[in-house]
C-alpha cells in the first residue's frame, strides 16, 4: 500500500456527489450525526447519557455555574438542561445549591460520582476522534479545523446581525 492511499481513503459511492460545494452543510450534519452516534454508544457502556455528557463536559472545566450559565456554555436550551440536571441529580452526578441571599439563583456542582465519570467519558470521546480522523494527514486535519471554525464564526456573526436587526426599531416605528 502506498502512502497516498493511506492519506486519501476512497470516497464511498454514496458520498461522491457530496463533494460539490452545495452539499457542505449536509456533510457537516452527517459527520456530526455519525460522531454523535459513535460517542453515544461508547458513553452508554459507562452508563452516561449523551445529553448528560454535554453538561458534564462544561462542569469538568468550570464547576459551580448557575443553571442558566451551564445551559449557555453547553449550547443547550434551558428547559432541556433543567430536565437533564434533574436526571443527573437523581443519579448522584450533581448537587444544586441556592446562592445565599438570592433564592432564584441555583448553582450546579459535581459530586464525586459525577467527577469520576470524566476518565471513561473523555476516553470514549478521544476514541471516537481517533476513529473519525483515521487516515487523515495532520495538515488536512488542521485545514478542516480552520474551515469549520470559520464556518461557525460566519454563521454566528450572521445570527448576531439578524438578532440585532430584529431589535433595531425601523424608521416607520420611529415616526409613530
Amino acid at each position: 500500500m502506498n502512502a497516498r492511499k493511506t492519506l486519501e481513503p476512497p470516497v464511498p459511492a454514496r458520498w461522491r456527489e457530496a463533494l460539490s460545494d452545495e452539499r457542505l452543510a449536509h456533510l457537516v450534519k452527517s459527520a456530526f450525526r455519525e460522531t454523535s452516534r459513535a460517542l453515544q454508544a461508547r458513553l452508554a457502556e459507562h452508563g452516561v447519557q449523551y445529553g448528560h455528557w454535554t453538561l458534564l463536559r462544561v462542569l469538568w472545566q468550570t464547576d459551580g455555574l448557575t443553571q442558566r450559565q451551564l445551559a449557555g456554555e453547553a449550547g443547550v436550551a434551558e428547559p432541556s438542561a433543567f430536565a437533564a440536571l434533574n436526571q443527573m441529580e437523581q443519579l448522584g452526578y450533581i448537587a444544586r445549591h441556592k446562592v445565599p441571599g438570592n433564592q432564584k439563583q441555583v448553582r450546579v456542582f459535581l459530586t464525586p460520582k459525577g467527577t469520576a465519570l470524566r476518565g471513561a467519558s473523555v476516553g470514549a470521546a478521544e476514541e471516537v476522534n481517533r476513529i473519525a480522523l483515521e487516515g487523515l494527514a495532520p495538515q488536512d486535519i488542521a485545514a478542516a479545523r480552520r474551515v469549520l471554525v470559520t464556518l461557525v464564526g460566519n454563521l454566528e456573526r450572521d445570527a448576531a446581525t439578524a438578532q440585532r436587526d430584529r431589535q433595531r426599531p425601523t424608521a416607520r416605528k420611529l415616526a409613530s
